[in-house]
């Protein structure tokens, strides 16, 4: 589990964590923002397709498919209970 903000890409899968900051182009970031993904939103990473690309996350009840670098652009850290 990070401790440290990080990518969600980098993260363990099945770990939990929270959304910090959402990235990319200002079209993207609201796309995924609509999606769930605002910041202190909790979240964890599911499983990884075979060969890494799309990342499967839990956000909101709901299970979403990301690209690896859209996962680049969502910066994670600890969930707030962990802190």
């Amino acid at each position: 589990m990070p401790i440290a903000p990080t990518n969600l890409d980098a993260v363990e899968t099945g770990a939990e964590v929270e959304v910090a900051r959402v990235g990319g182009e200002r079209s993207f970031r609201r796309r995924l923002m609509e999606l769930g993904l605002l910041p202190g939103t909790p979240l964890r990473k599911r499983r990884v397709a075979p060969m890494g690309d799309p990342i499967e996350i839990d956000v909101r009840g709901a299970r979403l498919s990301i690209r690896r670098a859209e996962a680049e652009l969502i910066l994670v850290c600890a969930p707030a209970a962990a802190k």
